[in-house]
C-alpha cells in the first residue's frame, strides 16, 4: 500500500503574539495565528483581497526560543502537516484544524525601532560616470553610402593564440 503525503507550506504574517504553554510533563507548546492573503479579480474585474487565518503549533524544544523571538506582524514561512482534532464544549462538538510545524523560517521582522530605509540610505555616486567606453566604433559607411561590412571575427585557433591558450590536436 502506498502512503499519502500530508504537507503544508504557508507564508504569512503573525496576527498575534505567540502563546507559549508548558505541559505537565514539561513539554513546550507554542501556538501561532498566521494570516495569509490572496488577491484575485472578481467577475467585475475588481481586485479582491481575502485573508485566511491558520492555527499553527510548534512542539518541543524550539517552542520556547521562538516564543521569545516572534512577535505580532512578523512574516514567517512555515512547513508542516495538517492535524484535525475535535473537542466538546458546552455540549457542542467542535472541530479544529491546525498546522503542526516541522520547519519555520523568519522572513522579516516588523519593529518600531528599525529606522526607515529612506532615512539611512545616502545617495551614492556612480563609480563609472567618468570612465570612457572602450567599445569599438561602428564601421564607417562606404563611399557609395552603403554600410561597410564588419571585420571578420577571428577563428578559434586565432582567438586561442591571442589569449595565450595552447591548442593540441589529435
Amino acid at each position: 500500500m502506498q502512503s499519502g503525503i500530508n504537507r503544508v507550506m504557508l507564508f504569512g504574517n503573525l496576527g498575534a503574539d505567540p502563546e507559549l504553554r508548558v505541559t505537565q510533563q514539561g513539554g513546550a507548546i507554542l501556538k501561532l495565528r498566521l494570516a495569509t492573503n490572496e488577491v484575485y479579480a472578481d467577475r467585475e474585474k475588481n481586485l479582491v483581497e481575502r485573508t485566511e487565518w491558520h492555527a499553527v503549533t510548534v512542539f518541543g524544544p524550539r517552542a520556547e526560543p521562538l516564543s521569545k523571538i516572534l512577535t505580532k506582524g512578523d512574516a514567517v514561512f512555515v512547513e508542516g502537516t495538517l492535524r484535525y482534532s475535535s473537542y466538546e464544549k458546552d455540549g457542542v462538538t467542535r472541530y479544529r484544524t491546525e498546522v503542526v510545524v516541522r520547519d519555520l523560517c523568519i522572513a522579516s521582522r516588523r519593529r518600531a525601532s528599525i529606522p526607515q530605509p529612506s532615512a539611512t540610505i545616502e545617495k551614492l555616486e556612480d563609480p563609472f560616470a567618468n570612465e570612457t567606453s572602450t567599445a569599438e566604433a561602428p564601421p564607417a559607411a562606404s563611399p557609395d553610402g552603403t554600410p561597410a561590412e564588419p571585420a571578420p571575427t577571428p577563428g578559434k585557433k586565432a582567438r586561442q593564440k591571442e589569449n595565450g591558450a595552447a591548442h593540441v590536436s589529435a
